[in-house]
């Protein structure tokens, strides 16, 4: 075999035979070098708009759990390889850029765009505004440097530590399927591809999950990685805390598995759970209903008789988005340990990475000895405005809109401006709500320069996707990457909301019946043909060792001037005071706080009697806690506190402490202070029910 081919083919034991890792004969392959960090990327849980439903009444009002940046690097000895898989919303072109510059100030070339994959987990409920194209920043108001900042520190920090850790080590791959967890949101699009097609697949969302073990030449594990395609949408359109949703929740259960004793966030295992091709894959697994009937809703549109789309909501499978949120973590969670315990499959073989800059708004394909086809400007159609059953638009647009509307129709072309004959006949059947490829002031609606990347280890290709891929295009781009060469031995993963952010990827049949997704892919009816052309190209240059021939593509541009922010600058505030804390099966601790800036929030101690001091039980980043923040009234906002005690806790004598800053002006100089309140000590039982 040559040293330059793919997926070289592992030596590893039959993964069927699932042996015990007790039972793994010894590896012969040579080990790898291995890095894994974690790093907190929250930002400040106030008043920043959430990025992810496009709701204008959903800014931060707390946290239920804190976001975290992890990153996982792979040194064969020749190369090196860098996949982070962050909690938020998604990858910005502008969030990529800022942290490959600061990777290069500290590093110089070691980490660069084609060796460094940057993935989002795709929470609804993380602070927006790190985009530097319009549209985003319309709906984000604005770029907020406080949202920027604590992303690219929290980024490069878990790079930083993960470049830190390295030492030798092996990788083990596994592969299974979770059922019960997902359901297709778009089943009238899925059912548009052929049929042919459909028959070779059980279900119409993918259910498998590829896992990837890492240990040290000791056999004891430092960190896991694994891929699952669903929404992270439990947490819906209506919270206002700062949460990483049900795939956050599954890294937290295995790290604090892992990490015993440490404090969320703590402790030298890590466990990253990214997102893949999720676009029409909805964790509401009782589906959508009318939420004023309890009726069904209608198949076709996904709206009801009164209401419109925004009554028809999928829940599930809890009773709230809390409980939602917990049971698809746990299932994430619960696979992910089974196929981590049983994985033992060595991966081995040589690493490699593409990448490529392509201007998506320019490229032909030829799809067959006779016709070629051709991406388009960027537009967003009618259907865009509808949302989906995970959160669906305030006005009157529904899916499956292949006519305009004249009377909305009117207001865009008095406002924006017509599209072009042009751009309307490329996204044809797409009825064009907003011609953004046709907008630049003050700057442009939407990115023209996108990333398309591979990263291989060994046999595992991970595919960067700079979007949401529904179902059956992740189907056709891993089936693409795959014929590059025959092997029944390689795992394709795609990795979506990667590098940058571009809505959508849908299949030219789907694209057809323009619900949500067709409406947000943005480039196109060919947008997908495009992407399999340029992917098909990445893994041909890596078999055939002709990487560095490959023409890097027209550089994205980083904009200096015309950024703009239409967030208020915080408030001087008041001091806050304390009340003591409420009975009850929560404890909940209500003062008055100012705007919380990026800190730790909130502690839960309880007494240590042998040596007279508090131990740090809990912090905002636990399951158990949440913390909420509104602004009040005279200079002064309500902090409240809640800790969701758990039946495991142990007696004992406990205090919640709240940390926080307020602002002050002294002359023309605004000063921060910090500040902390403390609940009186009180006391938690045992209970009967539970020994």
């Amino acid at each position: 075999m040559s040293p330059f081919s793919f997926f070289p083919e592992s030596t590893s034991p039959d993964p069927t035979l699932r042996p015990s890792p007790e039972s793994t004969s010894p590896p012969q392959n040579k080990p790898y070098l291995i890095g894994v960090g974690r790093a907190d990327c929250t930002g400040p849980p106030a008043e920043i708009p959430l990025m992810g439903y496009a709701n204008p009444q959903q800014t931060a009002a707390g946290i239920h759990t804190r976001l975290y940046s992890r990153a996982f690097i792979i040194d064969d000895g020749k190369r090196r390889v860098v996949f982070v898989t962050a909690d938020v919303g998604m990858i910005s072109q502008r969030l990529r850029l800022e942290v490959l510059k600061a990777l290069q100030v500290k590093y110089g070339d070691l980490y660069r765009q084609d060796n460094v994959v940057l993935s989002g987990t795709h929470t609804h409920c993380g602070p927006a505004g790190y985009f530097q194209y319009t549209l985003f920043m319309i709906s984000s108001k604005g770029y907020i440097k406080a949202s920027m900042e604590p992303l690219v520190n929290g980024i490069v920090k878990s790079i930083d530590i993960a470049h830190r850790s390295m030492k030798p080590g092996r990788i083990y791959r596994n592969r299974g399927e979770l059922d019960d967890s997902s359901l297709n949101r778009s089943p009238h699009s899925y059912l548009n591809n052929p049929e042919d097609e459909r028959q070779r697949y059980t279900w119409n969302t993918d259910k498998q999950v590829l896992v990837l073990k890492f240990t040290d030449l000791d056999g004891d594990g430092i960190g896991m990685l694994s891929w699952f395609a669903v929404h992270a949408v439990s947490m819906n359109y209506t919270n206002r805390m700062v949460s990483s949703d049900n795939m956050g929740y599954a890294s937290y259960l295995l790290e604090q598995d892992k990490n015993p004793g440490e404090l969320p966030g703590q402790g030298g295992f890590v466990a990253g759970f990214s997102s893949s091709n999720l676009g029409d894959v909805s964790p509401n697994t009782r589906g959508p209903h009318c939420v004023n009937t309890g009726l069904p809703c209608d198949y076709l549109n996904s709206s009801c008789p009164v209401g419109g789309t925004k009554m028809c909501q999928a829940f599930g499978p809890g009773d709230d988005m809390f409980d939602s949120t917990r049971i698809i973590g746990h299932n994430v969670y619960r696979k992910a340990k089974e196929l981590y315990a049983n994985a033992a499959e060595e991966v081995t073989g040589f690493l490699h990475s593409a990448h490529q800059w392509v201007n998506m708004t320019d490229v032909t394909v030829q799809i067959n000895s006779t016709h070629t086809v051709r991406t388009c400007k960027p537009a967003l159609g009618h259907s865009f405005a509808a949302g989906t059953t995970d959160g669906g638009g305030d006005l009157n647009f529904t899916q499956g809109a292949v006519d305009g509307d004249p009377f909305w129709d009117g207001i865009r072309d008095a406002l924006l401006g017509e599209p072009s004959n042009q751009t309307q006949e490329c996204h044809h059947p797409k009825p064009i709500l907003f011609s953004t490829g046709e907008m630049n002031w003050p700057l442009p609606w939407h990115p023209q320069i996108i990333d398309v990347q591979i990263i291989t280890i060994g046999s595992v290709a991970v595919v960067a996707v700079p979007g949401e891929m529904t179902t059956m295009s992740g189907r056709r781009l891993r089936e693409a990457v795959k014929q590059v060469r025959n092997s029944t031995n390689i795992s394709v993963v795609i990795a979506g909301l990667s590098n940058v952010y571009t809505h959508y990827i849908t299949t030219y049949e789907e694209y057809q019946v323009q619900r949500y997704e067709g409406a947000s892919t943005i480039y196109g009816p060919h947008t997908l043909s495009a992407y399999l052309h340029k992917y098909r190209g990445l893994a041909r240059a890596i078999a055939q060792d002709k990487v560095s021939e490959l023409p890097a593509g027209p550089e994205p541009p980083f904009f200096t001037k015309n950024l703009f922010s239409l967030l208020p600058a915080a408030a001087v505030d008041r001091k806050p005071e304390n009340t003591n804390p409420k009975n009850g099966f929560f404890v909940d601790l209500l003062s008055v706080a100012s705007l919380p800036v990026y800190k730790t929030f909130v502690t839960v101690e309880i007494h240590d009697n042998r040596t007279e001091t508090w131990e740090v039980v809990h912090t905002d980043a636990s399951w158990e806690t949440r913390f909420h923040w509104l602004q009040g009234s005279n200079r002064q906002s309500n902090a409240t506190v809640e800790w969701h005690i758990p039946l495991s806790a142990p007696s004992g004598s406990y205090r919640i402490k709240h940390f926080g800053h307020y602002k002050q002006m002294k002359g023309l100089r605004p000063v921060i202070t910090p500040y902390e309140g403390t609940t009186d000590v009180f006391r938690v039982t045992a209970s009967f029910y539970y020994q």
